[in-house]
């Protein structure tokens, strides 16, 4: 497909895998900011949104590794279908994760009762067009585009490739999830609708330790989770924090049993595979962060996480030994340790879970942005979200009271 008028000098085609593309392009699209120096955690405080400027889940690795692993791809029903916008001397200046969905599973923003109410009233939902890190609830860019004079002319295409790649193969709908500035502006100004959900963020103040961390909450607070950590670790479980070199493939076979115990428990089938798991190790492996429990000379438990350029991404966890409170060890404290000492400004910990709240995560809120080419099915949901924003918006403010920090008058 290509683009003409105002954007006659861009070109935009589909590729359906990333082995063509060199990962130097690519990655300068999805984080033209990364290896810049940060602000402190400090200074960044007072924004909990401060975009991340070199987001994992974008990044041509993370995308390779779900492709080469077979997670995405053949009858997943996730077929990649990346948009490249190139300029007139063919150098790529943006790009989507972008594909073609057969069902609506691992996507966190759920879209099944619209599915639902379409297809009883006669229509094909069904494919539709997802622009997201396949399997990851987290925030990060979507339509990336490279620094340059042709940024904005560059998201244009980007937008209106996607349109074109709907009618391209009849899907119903373009779905952009856990999206953030300035790709929203765009895709609202271009008559996407807006949908808002919750997450569980941890924010960083500055702080030099835990204990620091601990001095905001109420005392009660304070006293609880260090009593929860204390017999989190009471059975003789020690903790590690692996990465790099030190994920061996033995340490992925542990994780990956543990990942298929919890998922295939709590959601049926676990979507990542065991290849997946090395794929990322040898791709990436600097930026895994593995919080593994051992005990009585076993691997009994772990959580991966993925490092950003100043977020801690908090993704899966398993075990197959339940301890109370390990899994909170292992997914929220340990994380919070990780982020004060390497001085990351965030933890994202992933979908839903209100336990997060009391463990000093706090309540924010999350975008994405939807298009339906139906006129009726525009309408009703257009009809519907504004009514669920307020809804979320007032859970919002009502766990915030709900918080552990303390407030005036607490000790």
């Amino acid at each position: 497909m290509s683009e003409t008028g105002a954007r006659e000098t861009l070109r935009v085609r589909v590729v359906t895998s990333l082995k063509s593309v060199p990962a130097t392009d690519w990655d300068a699209c999805a984080n033209p900011g990364a290896g810049r120096p940060l602000e402190s955690a400090s200074e960044q405080a007072d924004s909990i949104s401060q975009a991340d400027p070199d987001n994992p889940f974008v990044s041509h690795a993370f995308l390779r590794a779900l492709e080469e692993s077979g997670c995405v791809g053949g009858r997943t029903g996730w077929s990649p279908a990346y948009l490249l916008v190139e300029d007139a001397n063919d150098r790529l200046i943006a790009a989507a994760p972008s594909f073609v969905k057969g069902h609506s599973q691992g996507e966190y923003v759920f879209d099944q009762s619209w599915a639902e109410a379409y297809m009883r009233a006669g229509g094909r939902y069904y494919p539709k067009i997802q622009v997201a890190a396949p399997f990851t609830p987290a925030t990060g860019p979507r339509l990336l585009v490279a620094e340059g004079a042709q940024a904005s002319e560059a998201r244009e295409a980007l937008i209106a490739g996607l349109d074109a790649l709907r009618e391209q193969v009849r899907g119903s709908s373009i779905h952009v999830t856990f999206a953030q500035e300035p790709d929203m502006t765009a895709l609202l100004e271009a008559g996407f609708l807006e949908r808002h959900d919750i997450q569980f963020h941890w924010q960083n103040q500055g702080f030099a330790s835990y204990d620091d961390f601990l001095g905001t909450l109420a005392s009660r607070k304070r006293k609880a989770l260090k009593r929860e950590r204390r017999e989190a670790l009471s059975a003789g479980i020690e903790v590690a924090v692996l990465s790099g070199s030190e994920l061996t493939e033995s340490v992925w076979d542990d994780f990956h049993a543990f990942y298929e115990d919890t998922g295939s428990r709590k959601w049926g089938r676990p979507y990542l595979n065991r290849r997946f798991f090395s794929e990322i190790g040898q791709r990436m492996g600097e930026r895994v962060v593995l919080m593994l429990a051992r005990r009585a000379g076993r691997n009994i438990a772990g959580a991966i996480n993925f490092r950003g350029g100043n977020t801690l991404y908090g993704r899966n966890w398993g075990c197959i030994e339940d301890h109370p409170f390990l899994h909170f060890e292992l997914c929220y404290h340990q994380a919070i340790d990780y982020a004060i000492a390497h001085k990351l400004v965030r933890v994202e910990a992933g979908a839903q879970g209100e336990h997060k709240l009391a463990r000093g995560y706090r309540p924010v809120i999350t975008r994405s942005a939807h298009l339906l080419a139906d006129p009726g099915l525009a309408r009703a949901v257009a009809a519907y979200l504004p009514g669920e924003r307020r809804e979320i918006s007032s859970a919002v403010a009502a766990l915030a009271q709900e918080s552990p920090f303390r407030k005036a008058g607490d000790i």
